[in-house]
């Protein structure tokens, strides 16, 4: 059964200068023009301001690092926003291993700061608790596609730290009542964020095209993976915050299925020219998770969402995004060369 959106006039984005964020705010910015958008991001972020050049340039930031409470509570005091996507995280499943308790400290402790921050506050927004299907772990293939009743076997110690938060979730909407809706996404298709295989695969490939680069390097081309485009998955945020049920937990995700391999043979055959590839040992990880199908029947009856971009409308956009960063990178190395 579908429910009735809710209104929110002004927002609040943490790690609006990231590549989830980012796009979540352009998807605000040109959907729901009369929303006021707040973004969160740190002095020292690794995440990149030129994120924010397009629709979301309606952006008003606000300096905060997740894991300074008090900086936390001075900006939600100042905007006493109506909803909360809370997307801001160390990602970057491979490089958790190398960096874990940083990769812990910044996830869990960010989270419980904000948690914390709302309610010392005494506001009451709706929180969006962006997690991942990385909770999921290794999921036993009797247990496919994954449902939100899946038990949580995190194999990474991003994955502990979003298990975590999801976890944390659930204790602050069970004890303190706070209006927290957990998203569970699935991979999606981003050309903002370096380090997933398919803006990897597809950045490598353009600096072949371009003669910048002779060999494509790839981890594990065996794990199976369902694909939605990331504008889809900005706006199912959307929506999650919009109609979902608090204290629930939803898996999104896309339904084209396919080994990381077989997204790689696609984008070779789209390309110009050859491009040869190899593996590289330091783009495996530790420990893998090699399958994950979600089951999004729940979100999807809820809200009536759907995607609206195909796989290939993904995979062009893709590819045009990481040409046009290597055309850039070109012009400026080109220009500091003069």
């Amino acid at each position: 059964m579908k429910t009735k959106e809710r209104v929110m006039k002004k927002v609040v984005i943490t790690g609006v200068t990231g590549s989830g964020g980012s796009y979540l705010a352009d998807h605000i910015a040109l959907n729901h023009p009369a929303v006021r958008i707040h973004g969160m991001s740190r002095w020292h972020s690794t995440a990149s301001g030129k994120n924010l050049a397009g629709p979301a340039s309606k952006v008003v930031m606000h300096e905060c690092d997740l894991t300074d409470l008090s900086s936390v509570i001075s900006v939600l005091d100042e905007v006493r926003p109506d909803a909360i996507f809370h997307i801001a995280s160390h990602a970057n499943v491979r490089a958790s291993f190398k960096t874990p308790l940083a990769v812990l400290n910044n996830n869990i402790m960010g989270t419980a700061n904000l948690f914390e921050a709302v309610r010392l506050t005494g506001l009451d927004p709706v929180i969006q608790l962006c997690s991942t299907s990385e909770v999921y772990g290794q999921v036993d293939p009797k247990n496919v596609p994954i449902t939100e009743d899946c038990p949580m076997a995190p194999a990474s110690p991003y994955a502990v730290s979003k298990v975590t938060q999801d976890l944390m979730g659930h204790v602050y909407f069970k004890s303190y009542k706070m209006k927290i809706i957990r998203t569970r996404m699935f991979a999606y298709i981003n050309p903002r964020r370096a380090d997933l295989f398919a803006t990897s695969f597809a950045m490598q490939a353009a600096r072949i095209e371009a003669g910048l680069q002779k060999v494509l390097l790839h981890g594990n081309l065996d794990s199976t993976r369902t694909l939605i485009d990331v504008r889809d998955a900005m706006e199912s945020y959307w929506v999650a915050t919009a109609k979902c049920e608090f204290g629930q937990a939803y898996n999104i995700g896309g339904t084209t299925i396919m080994t990381v391999g077989e997204f790689l043979d696609i984008l070779k055959k789209l390309m110009p020219c050859g491009i040869p590839s190899r593996p590289d040992p330091e783009l495996f990880r530790p420990a893998d998770v090699t399958l994950q199908i979600p089951d999004v029947s729940k979100f999807r009856a809820l809200t009536g969402w759907k995607p609206k971009y195909s796989f290939k409308d993904s995979v062009a956009f893709l590819l045009d995004e990481c040409r046009k960063e290597v055309a850039r990178t070109n012009l400026g190395k080109a220009a500091r060369g003069r």
